[in-house]
């Protein structure tokens, strides 16, 4: 669950919690308001606020009652006293009072808080859950009958098969169309599960790393394409590439949401001769002898916990691609090969980038040796680079 995922939680209880608290309406029949935002600055006498209608002054008196709401448990009845020295810049609140004329000043009643660095905390912790127990694949196989999903799931030297099976009462969320936002996802089921859908879900492996049993679910219609970069227009953020499946000009859109890394050169190659299988292939323009699989603390797929790797750590792919350097769309030139992961649309020609991962050829070269190629140009996508499928932490 993301930071603002968190925070949306804490607004929707003390909303409640807030709102039965002060009442509807004063004595003068006024009704009081309700306000959330971060912090922008504050001195004193007042907090000056970042909300969705703009900034709004909250005036403190000594009769303003301060609460912090622990990110752990985000209701009212779980917030402890607080005080105006306990908050930042950067921090969420939420705000009562009745608001003046211009709606631009707010004698704050009650002022509830979760600082940034509780989210924070919160976040860390979430994500090193997702890392541990959980899982990401694409969906080969949805179950109707037995209410599961079979998910292939790719580490760097293999893939493994997990059948899925949701607990009573798990949590299925799924992208909106073309969107890259979570907090954009919708809540959904498993009939809305495709095969070809990509699938994070958080819970318990089974002792032999083939079963699943999950508490929280995410999916979405996305895309895996490649190809050569034509142009660049740095100031927009759009590359245009020829596709290598379709043969066709299309325009990826990189915007302030995506991923965009590059892999370094040598990592890639031994990565691509990796995949190769058997007893290794030769890295494509290179002598001498071929690369064995494993090596460098890699973990086969199927020894083991799904979806390990790099390590045998879970979540090692993503783990490994945060530390890929950060590129910008001018870091990008005519001739580079690139590869996209997206939400699939109806539009051929256009696409948001999810991630975009620039020194990708080596992958793209050991799929054509293999003989792998005809498929990608077929359409069927049959390419495997490690870091693009999927998203990131929820």
């Amino acid at each position: 669950m993301r930071i603002h995922k968190l925070f949306l939680a804490f607004l929707t209880f003390c909303t409640l919690s807030a709102i039965a608290a002060i009442g509807q309406t004063t004595d003068s029949g006024v009704k009081p308001s309700l306000i959330t935002g971060d912090v922008v600055s504050m001195d004193s006498g007042k907090i000056i606020l970042n909300t969705k209608d703009g900034e709004v002054s909250a005036v403190i008196s000594d009769k303003t009652e301060f609460k912090r709401v622990p990110p752990e448990n985000p209701m009212l009845k779980a917030a402890v006293p607080a005080a105006i020295a306990d908050i930042g810049v950067g921090d969420k609140l939420v705000v009562t009072g009745i608001f003046g004329a211009d709606k631009k000043i707010l004698p704050a009643r009650s002022v509830y808080l979760m600082t940034k660095s509780d989210i924070a905390q919160r976040h860390a912790k979430e994500a090193e859950e997702w890392r541990t127990r959980g899982i990401t694949g694409r969906v080969s196989a949805v179950n109707a009958a037995t209410n599961q999903i079979v998910v292939d799931v790719r580490g760097l030297t293999g893939s493994t098969s997990v059948t899925l099976s949701p607990k009573a009462g798990t949590t299925f969320l799924r992208y909106a169309p073309d969107s890259v936002k979570f907090e954009e996802a919708k809540a959904s089921n498993i009939g809305e599960v495709k095969a070809g859908d990509m699938i994070r879900a958080l819970g318990d492996r089974g002792a032999d790393g083939t079963t699943f049993t999950a508490e929280r679910v995410i999916t979405g219609a996305f895309q895996t394409l490649a190809g050569t970069v034509k142009s660049v227009d740095a100031a927009k953020g759009e590359v245009v590439i020829t596709n290598l499946q379709t043969k066709k000009d299309m325009t990826v859109v990189i915007t302030p949401a995506s991923l965009v890394k590059k892999f370094p050169e040598e990592m890639a190659t031994r990565m691509a001769a990796f995949q190769g299988g058997g007893g290794g292939v030769r890295p494509p323009g290179q002598g001498g002898a071929a690369v064995p699989p494993g090596g460098a603390g890699q973990q086969p797929a199927g020894t083991g916990g799904a979806g390990r790797g790099f390590g045998g750590r879970a979540g090692g792919i993503d783990d490994m691609l945060d530390r890929f350097p950060n590129i910008t769309a001018a870091d990008l030139k005519v001739g580079d090969m690139i590869a996209v992961s997206s939400t699939r649309n109806a539009a051929a020609d256009r696409i948001n980038a999810i991630k975009l991962l620039a020194g990708v050829e080596p992958f793209i070269r050991a799929a054509q040796a293999s003989g792998a190629a005809g498929r990608v140009q077929r359409g069927q996508g049959d390419f495997n680079i490690p870091g693009l499928e999927g998203f990131g932490n929820p």
